[in-house]
Order: C-alpha cells, then structure tokens, then sequence
C-alpha cells in the first residue's frame, strides 16, 4: 500500500492548444536583448522603451521619436515625395527598397520636418535604421541637406537624430558624396549662425559617422550607443592591439571629448527644451 503512494507518476508534455495560442495575443511580452529580462511590452513602451531591470536603450522608429520629442500636433514633415531611385542598376536594390517602405511606411531612412519641442521652434530630423539600416543614399543626404538650408533660411535650430550602418553600398560613389554635401549644408547653417545639435542613437556608425552626426555645435548621446567609422575587428587588427571593452560607446567617446553629454531617454526631451531655451535669446519674461 504504501508502495502505491510513493511510486512514481508518468509526465506528459502538453503543447498548447490553437484556443489557447490565440487567447495570448502576440507580441505581448518582450525579452530585452541585453540581459534577458522579459517585460510586458505596454510596460516598455510607457517607460519610453528602455528595459526596467539593465536599462538597456531599445532602438525607436521615426515616428515614435518625433512623438516622443516634439510637442504633439505640432509637427509639418518635409520632402514626402523624395524616394530613391537605383542609379547603379544594384541587383535587387529596388524590391528591397519596395520592402522597406512596406514594412515602415515610410518613403526614406530619414523623417524631417519643422515643429516644436516645449514651444521652442526647431528643424527637426530623424533616422529610421528598419529602413536599409538607415543607411545614408542620396536621397537621405539631400533630405538632411534641404532641411539644414532650412533651417538656416527660418534661423530655426537644427535638431538630428542618427541612426545609421553607414553609407549606402547599393548606391556606390553617391552615398559617399552625401558626406560633402550633408557637411557643406551644416557649414552654410554655421555661418548664418544657426544652432545645430546632433544626438548619436546606437548604432551610429560609418560615413553618418564621420560626416554630419559628429558636427552639432552641441552632441550628445543616448546610453551606451555604438558609435564609431570602421568595425571594432578591423581596428584591432590595424593597429594589433586590443581595445577597451567599452571602445566605440558613447561613454567612451564622452570621456575621450567627442561627446558633449550622455543623456538618458527620460531627460533627453527636457534636455533639449533647456538647450533651445538658453539658445532663443529670451529671459524669463519671454522678452528677447
């Protein structure tokens, strides 16, 4: 008898019925990428997605950072109708083009526009890396150049948000033109002495890199971002050296005077409202 109470029961596994798949709808919970923790997604997204246990800064389309940022309802997009061409005749270029504006519903790797941030008004561009990495074509770099003039033309500071792998390969010598062209736009602005402030977002890398992202009057940076030109074996098998572990983060560039500061997603908006601030002229009473 007391055999029986003590023997061993068999275990099935049980794979979840279709009635049940459908009752947890996809999409629902969300594992961060740096240290595993699973969050419930409407969680991240109300904590600006950045993970509550590392805090680990989640990358954000376009959209959502321009409705993060600019005051809401107060934003005027520029160039909708500038869309890429395959100059190059890059095999498979154009459906994989076709297939990024599906998935992101947008024309290009970069948003610009005009609206507000705190009541302040600002010239205001974002990259979108869901779009070919948010690699930089000549269309990326005659948008970012268009809204630079812009903002020279209006005295509206200039706020950009990189996003980028880098040149686009696809178009060849073009894409690297843009780092001219994007750089002389920003000189144009510098003269007419315009404010332009760049925020690195991870990744930020390449041509992006070397080019417009690095020459804000003032940079700044989310946490932990990558940021860099060439790819971290390739510098250390050019100099046959080991690097730092935190080579190539927005720390590291901060510490080393590339970076003006690194800010956190929650204070960013803030941040930039006092920078506008100090930069409108305006005392307290909103006199200039």
């Amino acid at each position: 008898m007391f055999k029986d109470l003590f023997r061993k029961q068999k275990r099935y596994a049980t794979i979840p019925s279709e009635q049940a798949k459908k009752e947890i709808p996809e999409g629902i919970m969300k594992k961060c990428p740096n240290c595993g923790h699973i969050m419930i997604a409407k969680e991240l997204e109300k904590n600006l997605k950045v993970c509550g246990n590392c805090d680990h800064h989640y990358s954000l389309s376009a959209p959502e950072r321009i409705r993060m940022i600019v005051d809401e309802g107060n934003f005027f997009e520029y160039d909708t109708d500038l869309i890429s061409d395959d100059p190059l005749s890059f095999p498979n270029y154009s459906k994989k083009l076709e297939a990024d504006r599906e998935k992101t519903r947008l024309n290009e790797a970069v948003v610009t526009g005009e609206g507000t941030i705190g009541g302040y008004p600002a010239v205001v561009g974002v990259m979108d890396s869901r779009f070919r990495m948010g690699s930089m074509g000549s269309v990326v770099g005659e948008k970012i150049a268009r809204a630079a003039d812009r903002a020279a033309t209006k005295g509206y500071p200039f706020i950009l948000f990189s996003a980028s792998g880098g040149a686009r390969m696809q178009e060849g010598v073009l894409s690297l033109m843009q780092m001219a062209k994007t750089s002389a736009a920003l000189e144009r602005m510098h003269r007419a002495r315009v404010l332009f402030v760049s925020i690195l977002t991870n990744p930020t890398t390449g041509g992006v890199s070397a080019s417009f992202s690095s020459l804000g009057d003032i940079n700044l940076a989310e946490p932990r971002a990558l940021i860099g030109f060439a790819g971290r074996r390739v510098i250390e098998q050019t100099v046959r050296q080991k690097l730092p572990e935190d080579f190539q983060t927005s720390e590291f560039l901060l510490k080393h005077g590339q970076l003006d500061q690194v800010v956190h997603r929650a204070e960013l908006r803030e941040t930039l409202i006092r920078i506008l601030d100090f930069h409108s002229g305006r005392d307290h009473d909103g006199d200039h």
